[in-house]
């Protein structure tokens, strides 16, 4: 019986071949993918028989003009897997990995096509003999099989050409819109969510990018199709930027990357969703990065930080001149101690400015002393670096602040994702890991799996955070970008938002003010926040004297975790509302974030096992409309389900 298995398996390879088409499906059979070769090969996907992208072209060049994907013949193997992997530092402790592999081998490359239930992946492998290759360019190509709506964050900058592009923060809210309007010659990052047919959703992001420039989309000729861009590598980069600390890129090779001739290149994914709230709790970037070496990781510690940027340094009622200097970074410490916050931050201005030197530090800071006296009060201080002085000599600066004391590095400013930037990327993890510290992205791209591959990786920015609040006009409407990234950039992987803000403007009430900012949203939004957001690593964004004003508030900020054993999204619509439930240990945490329209919710718990239960809630104020910091807190008791009304820009938290 087993012989008569194998003959048939092997006769069914033959027969794919010789029609020129492969079918891979998920494990529950809904999700097929069905590729073509020939002169190029190509790869459809459908869902329970709707079309989701029609035949897209998928293809790699090399330097020598070898092409990857073209007119080969292709030997196909197959393979399913079903297992459960431990996570670290994650929104929940295990991850199930289950699915269905299909490798189309030819001379030199494979291509790898996997299906989930979830969504589908494919990667090229280079199999080439030579120690070096190049890459000239690659085709992903994705063709949508109807003129759907996006959410696009298009680049936000001067897009003459894409080199103008090329130098992003990767911090825009969205554009809405269906695929043939995209506006001509803009590049957009990832993840962009499209609305397709039948209420399905389909997120496209990357995952395992370690030596390759990240993908943009495009448009080309208002159809309904976009095609991937990758930046060239860069040739020649000059200090400059924000206070000396970027690499501005004046020249380019005529490659996008140079690799190892033995290389996976990263996944091209695309999660599907049959509502919403599944993007919300997808771990697709997670399940196919590259897992971490088998070292002790415990040493890394998730936590919340004291953070002192965002609110200029701005404490009161204390007999010191408030800034950048060993009394006021004190002050912190003592808070984030008393408050049981694990770190304290000391942001730009430690270092002397313009020097792009991290070894100079200001005379009115004395990092030996404040690491000892965080120390004492159980504190871990985590130092701001700038790109261009972290990268000028890193192992060094890394061992010197470690052999002091410092717990970690928020590393800000790369503002690009070509080969070189995600190299440093890479580069940084493995020299803060071998020290023992924590590396935070500022100015940085989209998570693509860097955290699972390196553990000490505890956040990345690439969002368009509550900074934007400090110099932002009306015109920014951040309550509504608030629910749209949870089933957008929050697909990728954790953002550090920043939030916290006990200052709260309704939408007519809010105004910048860079020294005593404000958030555009109700205080219960802020604070749900912290469980709707994945974040590791959580700021806490406003002054310790005003959360010395807000008691309750504050010690439900300290009190909240920032990883969990179990994360369920309960209900949401793009835009509009996200509930997100969390577990750690035996306690669940429901987090709520509402857009501009005040709404009723009954939220349904039942999936949580939850039935009769008691706990505490935090619920927007009955004047909260009026005075966005208004808010009633109140003990609860439910049976199943949860009623709870969101005022305008509101929020709400459970704790049971």
């Amino acid at each position: 019986m087993k012989r008569t298995l194998l003959i048939f398996a092997a006769l069914l390879s033959t027969a794919l071949l010789q029609a020129k088409d492969a079918v891979l499906a998920s494990p529950d059979g809904k999700v097929v993918v069905t590729v073509k070769t020939g002169d190029r090969v190509s790869y459809s996907v459908e869902r329970n028989g709707v079309s989701l992208l029609a035949p897209s072209q998928v293809s790699m060049t090399l330097g020598d003009g070898t092409l990857y994907g073209g007119k080969d013949r292709f030997r196909i193997s197959r393979r399913s897997v079903d297992r459960t992997v431990p996570a670290m530092n994650f929104k929940r402790a295990s991850v199930r990995d289950h699915f269905n592999e299909m490798t189309l081998s030819a001379r030199g490359y494979e291509i790898v096509f996997r299906a989930y239930d979830d969504g589908v992946a494919y990667r090229f492998v280079a199999k080439d003999k030579r120690p070096e290759i190049s890459v000239s360019s690659e085709q992903a190509e994705f063709v949508f099989a109807g003129d759907w709506k996006a959410y696009v964050p298009y680049v936000a900058r001067a897009y003459e050409t894409y080199e103008t592009q090329f130098f992003s923060s990767f911090e825009s809210t969205y554009a809405h819109h269906a695929v043939s309007e995209w506006e001509q010659g803009r590049l957009a990052f990832l993840p962009i969510t499209v609305e397709a047919a039948d209420g399905l959703r389909l997120c496209i992001t990357e995952s395992d990018l370690l030596d390759y420039p990240g993908m943009y989309l495009t448009n080309l000729g208002g159809k309904t199709s976009l095609q991937g861009v990758f930046a060239p590598c860069p040739d020649k980069v000059d200090q400059g930027g924000h206070n000396m600390l970027q690499g501005l890129v004046r020249s380019r090779h005529d490659y996008i990357a140079k690799v190892p001739g033995q290389t996976s290149f990263p996944w091209r994914t695309m999660i599907i969703a049959t509502k919403d709230s599944e993007l919300a709790q997808s771990d697709m970037t997670w399940r196919l990065a590259r897992p971490a070496d088998g070292r002790d990781w415990s040493w890394v510690k998730p936590g919340k930080v004291a953070w002192d940027w965002w609110n200029d340094w701005n404490i009161y009622g204390v007999d010191f001149e408030a800034g950048v200097n060993n009394d006021t970074y004190k002050y912190y410490i003592d808070f984030a101690s008393e408050n049981g916050i694990e770190y304290v931050i000391l942001d730009e201005g430690w270092s002397v400015n313009k020097a792009a030197d991290l070894m100079q530090v200001i005379p009115e800071i004395d990092l030996p002393m404040l690491c000892s006296y965080a120390k004492e009060k159980n504190v871990g201080l985590i130092l701001w670096a700038g790109y261009w002085a972290f990268d000028r000599d890193m192992d060094a600066v890394c061992r010197h602040y470690s052999q002091m004391g410092v717990k970690g590095f928020k590393i800000d400013f790369m503002d690009r994702d070509d080969q070189q930037i995600v190299q440093f990327y890479t580069r940084a993890a493995e020299t803060t890991a071998k020290y023992g510290l924590l590396a935070d992205f500022h100015g940085a791209y989209k998570p693509s799996g860097l955290q699972r591959t390196w553990p000490n990786v505890i956040n990345f920015e690439g969002v368009h955070g509550l900074e934007q609040m400090k110099w932002g006009g009306p015109e920014i409407d951040e309550v509504t970008y608030d629910v749209t990234i949870p089933y957008t950039r929050l697909v990728a992987g954790p953002a550090d938002y920043t939030q916290g803000a006990m200052r709260n403007a309704t939408r007519g009430n809010y105004r910048p003010v860079n020294t005593e900012p404000m958030s555009q949203d109700t205080r219960c939004h802020q604070l749900a926040e912290y469980l709707v957001f994945d974040a590791p690593l959580t700021m806490l964004c406003d002054s310790p004297s005003n959360y010395l004003q807000e008691p309750e508030c504050t010690e439900f900020i300290a009190s909240v975790p920032t990883v969990w054993d179990e994360t369920v999204a309960l209900d949401g619509k793009i835009a509009e509302y996200v509930v997100i439930a969390r577990r750690s240990g035996s306690t669940w945490y429901v987090g709520v974030l509402g857009n501009w329209d005040a709404r009723d919710l009954e939220i349904d718990l039942s999936p949580l096992g939850i039935g009769v239960a008691r706990g505490v809630s935090f619920v927007d104020g009955a004047n909260a409309h009026r005075a966005a910091r208004d808010y009633r807190k109140a003990d609860v008791r439910v049976n199943g389900k949860w009623n709870v009304h969101l005022a305008p820009g509101g929020g709400a938290v459970l704790v049971l």
